[in-house]
Parts: structure tokens; sequence; C-alpha cells
């Protein structure tokens, strides 16, 4: 089956204007003679043309009043309309381009010259068509790209949040194994959770240590911080829950449940790809025992070179020690225990933290008696 012939519109009051033109263009197109504008209209609600061949001087509607016609209606805006016309004057053609005409023939028409005119507006048209295509198509995949970033970002969401919830699952299950070998400690994972929270909220209501706050995923951070004594794991029932205040080699070694947690989170790291997390339980697991003036442990880090989380973790983690029972100890009231760590300042504990964790020490208080800190 061949290709479809355009078809080409021809409208002129003289009948020989007509059959000359049918004649010449009959090789070529499909060719529809028509002798008035009001042919033209009645025809176009049956057959829609390529491209419309329009005589000016009409009787009753002339050309320009056609052309107007033609171009307020959506359905034929589009159509090229060449002006056959015996005028060639500049005002008669510039009245036609000001209302959309493509082009102007002059009559008598040259045949080649006519034919080269149809076949250029006919190119144009095909190639704002092939362009509109293009466009159509271009938006088309643009939108099933997007839907597909879309549906990706959202199966991408909910992956990471099965491996995140999963990763939580399995640390606080660690945590729990930890504390439940130490008879003296239950709740002090979940309480010193809470007690960074607080803390954290403060700092970032009063500005302090922004800079670093604002690098942290808090998603990471808090699960992170159950791991800060993973290293209990390691150290035997015998000392871990010796009924009494332990001797001077028995705290050596329980000292080492810093180095051993350490140990074990870079064991981790050495097989994962994703550090994020475990960067934050490295170091609040192995510097929350180091003090402000450079007498903690395991390292004897001093001031500002004690990681902000190991600084943070310290407060929460004497804290909840002092209020809590433990086999050389009583539990030390809210009020004696805030005296103990203010009084501290400076020496165990970051000075400017410690301004803050007074700030909120009801928070403190409101979070052990909610918790319930063993007594």
């Amino acid at each position: 089956m061949g290709k479809a012939r355009n078809k080409v519109f021809l409208v002129d009051d003289v009948r020989a204007n007509l059959t000359m033109g049918r004649d010449l263009l009959k090789t070529f197109y499909e060719v529809y003679p028509v002798q008035s504008a009001a042919g033209l209209f009645e025809l176009l609600e049956s057959v829609t043309p390529d491209l419309v061949l329009l005589d000016i001087e009409m009787p009753e509607v002339n050309g320009y009043e056609a052309l107007r016609r033609l171009k307020a209606d959506k359905r034929y805006t589009d159509i090229p309309v060449i002006f056959l016309t015996s005028k060639s004057d500049a005002e008669s053609e510039m009245e036609g381009f000001d209302l959309g005409a493509a082009d102007y023939v002059t009559k008598p028409f040259s045949g080649p010259l006519l034919l080269k005119r149809i076949s250029h507006q006919l190119l144009i048209v095909q190639q704002r068509n092939e362009l509109l295509a293009n466009q159509a198509e271009l938006l088309a995949n643009q939108e099933k790209l997007q839907d597909y970033a879309e549906n990706l970002e959202i199966k991408v969401k909910e992956k990471t949040a099965e491996v995140t919830d999963l990763q939580n699952a399995i640390i606080a299950t660690v945590a729990d194994l930890v504390e439940f070998r130490d008879e003296f400690t239950g709740g002090h994972i979940a309480r010193t959770q809470r007690y960074l929270q607080a803390i954290i909220d403060e700092m970032i209501k009063e500005n302090v240590y922004a800079d670093e706050v604002s690098k942290w995923n808090m998603e990471f951070f808090h699960p992170a911080a159950q791991l800060h004594d993973v290293g209990k794991i390691g150290i035997s029932d015998t000392i871990l829950n010796k009924p009494g205040k332990l001797d001077e080699n028995e705290f050596e070694i329980m000292k080492s449940h810093v180095n051993i947690g350490v140990d074990a989170v870079e064991r981790i790291m050495n097989e994962t790809r994703e550090h994020v997390f475990l960067n934050h339980a490295l170091l609040i697991t192995g510097t929350h025992h180091e003090k402000w003036d450079g007498t903690g442990y395991p390292v004897g880090l001093r001031g500002l070179n004690i990681p902000i989380e190991g600084r943070l973790m310290a407060i929460a983690d004497v804290y909840d020690a002092l209020i809590s029972v433990r086999p050389y100890k009583k539990a030390y009231t809210h009020e004696e225990a805030c005296k103990i760590i203010e009084d501290s300042a400076g020496f165990q504990f970051d000075p400017v933290l410690i301004e803050l964790f007074t700030n909120i020490k009801d928070k403190f208080e409101q979070i052990s008696r909610e918790a319930k800190p063993c007594k």
C-alpha cells in the first residue's frame, strides 16, 4: 500500500483557475477544488486538508476573511494557507502575513514555483509534527523515568527502613545480652539513651557545638549509644557481678571492657562498608570513660581532644551510675548526683556541657523516675 498523498484544497472563484490548478497538482497531491469560501468551510466538515491554496479576491467572503475564520478555529489554525493573488504590493502581503498566511503566490503563477512553495510548506508542517511527536515522546519518557525514580526511591526507603530495623534489633539484642549479664545495671542502656537525647536537644536549642551536632544522623547516633558497654561481654561474671568493691587488679580488668568494645566494633567495620553508624559506636565506646583533665582511660585524652560523643556519654553514664545501686555503694539522690557532676565540671566533664546539664537536670530526674533505675 502506497504512502497516502497530502490533501490540498484549491479555493478560487474562477473555474478556469481551478481546472488549471487541479491539473497541475493532481500528479502529486489529492486535490479538492472549491469555488468559494462557503464551499471551503462546508468541505472542512468532512475533509481536513494538509494545505490550503486560497484566492484573495472572491465575492461574498474574500480570502482575508476566510483566513481569519480558519485561524480562529482551533481545528484548523495549524493548517498552512498560501494566498493566490494578482496583488503584488507589500501592503497586501503584510496584511495576509499578519493574519497568519504562510506564503504568497502571484497569479498567473508558475507551475514549478507553486509546487516548490507547496512542498516547502508541507515540509515545515512535517518537521513541526515530528518535533511535536519527539517532544511528546520525550515528555512521556520523562514521566516514565520520574515514575520509575519515585518508585525506586520508595523501594530504597523501604529497604533502608528494613535494614535499619534489622540493624537496630541486632544492636538492641546485643546490648540486652550485655545488660542481662550485669545484675546491677538493669535499664541502664535505655535510660542513658534518653539522657543523651535530653542533652542533645538542649545543645540544639542553645546552639552549643552546633557544627558537630549538625553533621550527626540521629537515626544512627542513638542506636550506637547502646553499644557503649558492649565490651563488658568479654568480662568474666566473677568480676562483673562481684558483690562488693573491685580491688585494683579487678578494676584494671573491668577497665579493659573499653578496648574489648573498640576491638569488637572495629572488627565489624573491617567487614562492612557502612561506617557512619559504626563511627558513632566506636567513638562512644572508646571514649566515654575519658576525663576532661586527662585522668580518664583508656588513652588519657584531655579536653576537646575527647570526641564530643564520649563527653556526652560520660555525663549520662555517670549520672545513671550515681542514682543506681551498685555492690559497693548505695544509690545517690538526684540532688546528690547533680552536685557531684556539677562539682566535676572542668575536671571529669566538659564544663560547657555541664552548664547545659544544669539547665535540664529536672528532665534527668523525670527520666530516672519513669525508667526506674535499680535502687
